[in-house]
């Protein structure tokens, strides 16, 4: 799987694993260079925890939260820990 948001790369991995629809990276799949933290949105899911998020930035181009992941996620969900999905601005193909 492979995220690409405006043209570019940003996560590819063999080993996502899928959760309610969404692909989730692993974390050393996905560039760090693309994402900033983001403080602002906060949500906290009922099954899963709470959520971090970040903004993917590439250039001067920036998509405002647009990944998330649960560092410390509810139990059954542990095997995503750390784990980061992409919003619907980031196309996410096989």
């Amino acid at each position: 799987m492979r995220a690409v948001w405006n043209g570019q790369t940003i996560a590819q991995s063999e080993d996502t694993i899928e959760v309610e629809g969404n692909a989730y990276f692993p974390p050393d799949d996905v560039m760090r260079e693309y994402l900033e933290r983001n403080d602002e949105k906060q949500y906290t899911c009922p099954k899963k925890g709470k959520a971090q998020y970040w903004d993917v930035v590439v250039g001067r181009r920036r998509g405002p939260a647009a990944a998330w992941s649960y560092p410390d996620p509810k139990p059954g969900f542990e095997r995503m820990a750390g784990y980061l999905a992409f919003g619907e601005d980031v196309e996410v193909v096989e």
